[in-house]
C-alpha cells in the first residue's frame, strides 16, 4: 500500500482514538488485506477489535449471520449482503464500527450484472445505523484489492467526522 493509505490509517485511527472507540472488519474480496493494512499502525491495539475474513458464503452465515436466503435472493455481491456483514460484525464483537467488503476481484467469477471490479461495501455504527455502496474498480486482482481497502479507510474516515460534529 501506498503513501496515502499510510496518511488516511492514521487520521482514521486519530478519530477512534478521540471518539475511544473500536472498529471490526468483514471482509470477503479482500481477505484480510484491510484488517492487514490496518493493523500495520503501531497501537493500533486500542482501536481496532477484530476481523472476520467471510471468503465463501458458509462462513458469511455462521459468523456474520448472512441469511441463506438473502445469500440466494441478491447473491454474495451485493450491497444487501455487505449490509448484513456490517451489522453481523458489530453484533458479533465490541466493537461500535464496521466495514465490509465483498466483491469479485477477478481475474475469473465476473459476471454481466457483477462485472470482475464489481466491490460492495457498507459502513456501520451501532445504534446510529450505515451506508452502503457499489463500485466497479478497474485494474488486475491486487489492483482491484486495494482500492477497495483505501475505499473502506475513506468511508470509515468520513463516518467518524460525522459521528464527531
Amino acid at each position: 500500500m501506498n503513501d496515502v493509505a499510510s496518511l488516511q490509517t492514521k487520521q482514521l485511527a486519530n478519530l477512534f482514538l478521540k471518539e475511544s472507540s473500536k472498529l471490526a472488519v468483514a471482509e470477503s474480496c479482500t481477505g484480510g488485506g484491510l484488517a492487514e493494512i490496518l493493523t500495520r499502525l503501531p497501537g493500533s491495539s486500542a482501536w481496532f477489535e477484530c476481523a472476520f475474513v467471510t471468503y465463501s458464503n458458509d462462513a458469511k452465515q455462521k459468523m456474520l449471520g448472512v441469511p441463506f436466503d438473502a445469500l440466494q435472493k441478491f447473491g454474495a455481491v451485493s450491497e444487501e449482503i455487505a449490509d448484513v456483514m456490517s451489522r453481523g460484525a458489530v453484533e458479533n464483537s465490541r466493537a461500535n464500527y464496521a466495514v465490509a467488503i465483498t466483491g469479485v476481484a477477478g481475474p475469473d467469477g465476473g459476471s454481466e450484472s457483477k462485472p470482475v471490479g464489481t466491490v460492495c461495501l457498507s459502513w456501520y455504527k451501532r445504534g446510529y445505523g450505515g451506508t452502503n455502496t457499489r463500485v466497479i474498480f478497474n485494474g488486475d486482482r491486487l489492483k482491484i484489492r486495494e482500492q477497495s481497502c483505501l475505499l473502506a479507510i475513506q468511508g470509515l474516515t468520513e463516518l467518524l467526522q460525522k459521528s464527531s460534529e
